[in-house]
């Protein structure tokens, strides 16, 4: 589960050594780039898996509930998107670690390192207290909203369960930011793979009452996930004292003085990636809540079409973090061609993949919704939303790993103000015209939402560039 700190740079860096991306020639530069492709794999493909476990942790508990019921089902749905939308925003204001620890590891500051893992947690702390009294007051909205009478109080109970976790979500989320620093990834994808493992057996034991316990249903599997949580961040903080035995780095000595500076520098760089979350996971709601205004058939096949869309989203979201830590470890060597290549490796790779899984969306869709649905109407709209998607595809993956390479440099406001211009003044309004007033349906939904992405991935790569060319000077 945890190997050592292998990949600290071969080289000592100097203060003076000035970040420098010399033209050698496009051959030397295809050859590095190429030779960077290996390490970013590697680097990447644990938090890929993690990021799939991620998302097949919330599958899992919808299905192990759905014998209790559709009320059962919509409760657990309308509890853990309700509570994601609240704990989004903290797991993103940590994203400033991925930043400053890998540039720290760069520069061989291990000490470095662990000053800012001590104030990763006490950031976590800070902010669970007034993200936790906001995720109390949730199941007020809901039934301001009209939740079904049947649905609420199970939705009410299952949130409220969630948020007695927050505190150890986002200490995971501190743990593993800071181990991604220090390239050690393989801990995060063993983490979430074991813990869906934890949160099957956790939920199969207390959702039906096994084992001698008591039958608790929909609250059973909101204990479930808190457990599995707990556990998720027992095993990141057992992987950095484990790390740490290996090869000791001054860990246990590290001062235990906690600097305002640092906590402000963590929210300057998380602060706009969190408000950049919400925002993505809000246009994909609120394009969510319009399909529902057409036929059934239409939102069903949007719902499955979109969980596609979104496990083949993993695979460039661990590429982003690949990005992140590569740029950031590089440019603490004083390595800017380093950073430049690792940046386009983690493209390169991206859009590799969804090029490979565009393809299979445009060729096999049918087979594809076949697998969720043997409605006729379902699958023939999800045909149209996969081709769609497949358009696309590419520059879906290359926004977001670009938004991780420009984290790396230590730019998280841009990509914040593009994926609000994309998505919310670009995108969603073009959706919503072809749906409601070109009659495209749904599709027009997909089209808008494309349109916005593709603008975000361009403009964003470019920013990128213009970024390289400013360390030249």
């Amino acid at each position: 589960m945890i190997h050592r700190m292998s990949s600290l740079p071969a080289r000592e860096p100097r203060a003076d050594r000035p970040l420098t991306f010399s033209s050698t020639g496009w051959r030397s530069h295809v050859a590095d780039l190429l030779g960077e492709l290996p390490p970013t794999l590697r680097l990447a493909w644990p938090v890929v898996v993690g990021e799939v476990g991620w998302m097949v942790m919330s599958v899992v508990d919808t299905l192990m509930v759905s014998p209790l019921g559709p009320a059962a089902i919509g409760a657990v749905g309308i509890g853990s998107n309700s509570f994601m939308a609240v704990a989004i925003f903290g797991m993103g204001l940590l994203l400033g670690l991925d930043t400053v620890v890998s540039r720290a590891f760069g520069a061989r500051r291990l000490d470095e390192c662990h000053r800012w893992l001590l104030h990763g947690m006490v950031l976590a702390v800070l902010v669970s207290v007034p993200l936790a009294v906001a995720a109390w007051m949730v199941p007020e909205v809901l039934a301001r909203m009209g939740v079904h009478p049947a649905v609420l109080p199970l939705a009410t109970d299952y949130l409220r369960i969630l948020d007695v976790g927050l505190l150890p979500l986002l200490m995971y989320a501190a743990f593993r930011r800071y181990l991604q620093g220090l390239s050690l990834t393989r801990p995060v994808g063993f983490a979430l793979v074991s813990a869906n493992l934890v949160n099957v057996l956790a939920n199969w034991t207390l959702i039906y009452g096994h084992l001698g316990l008591p039958a608790m249903g929909v609250p059973g599997s909101a204990w479930a996930t808190f457990l599995s949580r707990v556990y998720m961040a027992t095993v990141l903080a057992v992987a950095i004292v484990r790390a740490e035995r290996a090869r000791p780095s001054g860990l246990w000595r590290t001062p235990r003085k906690i600097e305002r500076a640092r906590l402000q520098r963590l929210v300057d760089l998380g602060l706009p990636a969190a408000v950049q979350l919400v925002l993505e996971l809000g246009v994909f709601a609120a394009i969510t809540a319009l399909a529902g205004l057409l036929a059934p058939a239409s939102l069903a096949a949007h719902h499955i079409a979109l969980n596609l869309a979104a496990l083949v989203f993993m695979v460039p979201l661990g590429m982003a973090s690949a990005a992140a830590v590569r740029v950031g470890q590089a440019l603490g060597a004083g390595d800017a061609r380093g950073a430049a290549h690792g940046g386009w490796a983690a493209l390169a790779l991206a859009a590799l993949v969804m090029l490979v899984t565009a393809l299979l969306f445009a060729s096999v869709p049918r087979f594809l919704m076949s697998l969720f649905t043997r409605e006729t109407g379902v699958i023939a709209t999800g045909v149209i939303l996969l081709r769609v998607y497949a358009v696309y595809q590419i520059f879906d993956g290359v926004q977001v790993t670009a938004t991780g390479a420009l984290r790396g440099l230590g730019d998280t406001r841009t990509p914040l103000v593009y994926n609000f211009v994309g998505h919310w003044c670009l995108g969603l309004p073009i959706g919503y015209l072809l749906c409601f007033h070109r009659g495209v349906g749904v599709a027009g939904l997909w089209v808008g939402l494309g349109i916005g992405l593709t603008a975000v991935a361009v403009v964003l790569v470019g920013v990128w560039r213009y970024r390289l060319r400013h360390l030249e000077t």
